[in-house]
């Protein structure tokens, strides 16, 4: 069984400042780019796009949407559009300040079998007046040297932190940016293009299902 942790055990930032101006076309882009990287090592087929409303005034408004994208490119030059088209009819000033890129991606079991995961990955971007960044988040326990019971599992981490190190590298080259540790929480923390390794103790890493898990 797979396990999904309620908050991210790796994630990678990208300070994207230099690279173009903020605002949502730049971020859609930019998506398109890093989304391209991701699918080619069958971690994030792009299926469909999630944002918040917010308001120079009021801040973030408590409305979502999200859009399926079926084929599209992220970089259609009319996908702005669309998005622009679901702007809650009460806050005709409302703007869009992120993106997140949701789709499928595939992960490997310690015998190589290939199994299809929803959100395997998370690509976000946003933007706003200070600025422009992208986030790559992993939830899951393939990413780790233990599953989060605290098992080792070596064939599975070889199974598939390559593929995601080899496509953190190559986003790395195709932005020109070199990606940051994101975010430590209690599931573990990003280490260069993998997970850090937990502690060791008597053939075990630590037990972290004491924690509510999807």
């Amino acid at each position: 069984m797979l396990m999904r942790a309620p908050k991210e055990s790796g994630s990678w930032t990208w300070d994207l400042d230099d690279l173009a101006e903020p605002g949502l076309e730049s971020i859609l882009v930019i998506a398109g780019r890093m989304s391209a990287v991701l699918e080619a090592y069958d971690l994030l087929a792009p299926a469909s796009l999630e944002w918040d409303w917010s308001d120079a005034g009021k801040g973030i408004l408590n409305v979502s949407c999200r859009l399926n994208i079926g084929a599209r490119p992220l970089g259609d030059p009319a996908l702005p559009d669309r998005l622009r088209a679901c702007r809650p009819t009460g806050n005709p000033q409302a703007e869009i300040g992120g993106i997140l890129v949701l789709g499928s991606g595939a992960w490997f079991d310690a015998k190589g079998a290939r199994h299809e995961e929803y959100r395997l990955v998370e690509l976000l971007l946003s933007s706003n007046e200070l600025g422009i960044w992208a986030e790559l988040s992993v939830f899951h326990d393939v990413w780790g040297q233990c599953d989060f019971r605290g098992r080792p599992q070596p064939f599975i981490h070889a199974n598939n932190v390559p593929r995601l190190a080899a496509a953190l590298r190559e986003i790395d080259q195709v932005l020109g940016v070199a990606a940051e540790p994101g975010e430590v929480t209690f599931y573990g923390r990003a280490e260069g293009y993998g997970l850090a390794a937990p502690d060791i103790i008597d053939g075990l890493g630590p037990d972290l299902t004491n924690a509510t898990f999807g």
